[in-house]
């Protein structure tokens, strides 16, 4: 099951997003300072312009920021052009609000020209956002997320084979059961992985994963699971478990002459959910490079689907190596 997650260029940026947030008062307080620059003919008075500026600009942009905050769900419905109109006369309400609030105060007003301005500037904006969504979505964003999801290890796909092969005469039952999971796993991995899916999904695909390589490593490979806290419809980004777990064995596990534990916990947050995994370090056996490719591959993925929404971190500490995933709250049905 997948749920559309990332922005269309055909619908408007998600205002519930931290990133878009950041970028809008990059952007509005860019185009604040351009104003000024402009309308300035004495530089001696140029702070003193800003500052007066900003009186007046601030309190407008964090009035529409909460009311595009409150309408974001409402306006990722409808089309571009009629959400456009909605923000715009959003910002020319809000500007309109502070500038007559501010007028009150100190009996100057500017009358039509600021609430213009504002809804101007909201127009230009969100045609930026609308061109950056069309730049990077069709070609570059969709081919970079199918590339890193695909990085399933070719000599997993290889040992699995050997180890079922070894247990074909002894368990023919459980060797099919191992061909069919590794049938589900790769089913998965084909199959177009451009949206967020049910992580209660990606916890079972792991599990056969695991179950897959216990196989061939024993009673060397035990992992302890805490997802009891996992929300039932809590969305994550399809194939992320899988990656973590093949990480924590073939640097944590294999390596090992006797048996080591990984641990998988799964809770929920304030604001999302929160995935940790650790494994032992291997101290008596040569590390195994390829630990940080595979995080950056992660943090490249969480980007194109949560833009500044999601974290992800490593460290080791006591032994063992940790990565702590933090993604913000998405339900599917």
């Amino acid at each position: 099951m997948s749920i559309p997650s990332r922005p269309s260029a055909s619908r408007l940026p998600d205002f519930r997003n931290q990133g878009v947030w950041l970028r809008l008062l990059l952007a509005a307080n860019l185009l604040m300072l351009v104003v000024a620059l402009i309308g300035n003919r004495n530089l001696s008075q140029l702070l003193r312009e800003v500052v007066e500026l900003a009186a007046l600009v601030e309190p407008a942009l964090l009035l529409t920021l909460i009311l595009l905050y409150l309408l974001g769900p409402r306006l990722q419905r409808l089309s571009w052009a009629l959400g456009l109109v909605i923000v715009v006369v959003v910002s020319m309400g809000a500007m309109a609000s502070v500038e007559a609030a501010l007028a009150l105060a100190f009996q100057s007003s500017s009358g039509w020209r600021a609430p213009l301005a504002a809804g101007a500037a909201a127009a230009l904006v969100i045609y930026w956002f609308g061109l950056r969504t069309r730049a990077q979505a069709p070609a570059l964003a969709e081919a970079r997320l199918s590339a890193l999801t695909a990085r399933i290890r070719p000599h997993f796909f290889f040992n699995s084979l050997n180890a079922v092969l070894g247990i074909m005469r002894e368990d023919a039952r459980r060797a099919e059961t191992a061909l069919e999971e590794l049938a589900d796993l790769f089913r998965v991995l084909m199959r177009d992985n451009r949206e967020l899916t049910l992580l209660s999904e990606e916890i079972a695909l792991a599990r056969k994963y695991l179950d897959i390589e216990r196989l061939r490593l024993g009673d060397r490979l035990q992992v302890i699971w805490t997802v009891d806290a996992c929300p039932p419809d809590a969305l994550a980004p399809p194939l992320l478990l899988q990656p973590l777990l093949e990480n924590a064995v073939y640097h944590g596990i294999e390596p090992l002459a006797e048996p080591g534990e990984i641990h998988v916990c799964i809770t929920t947050t304030s604001t999302g959910v929160r995935i940790e995994i650790n494994n032992p370090i291997a101290t008596s056996r040569e590390l195994r490079p390829g630990n940080h490719m595979a995080m950056e591959n992660l943090r490249e993925r969480l980007m194109l689907f949560y833009d500044l929404e999601a974290r992800l971190e490593t460290r080791q500490a006591d032994g063992r190596y940790w990565v702590r995933v933090d993604l913000p709250m998405r339900r599917g049905p």
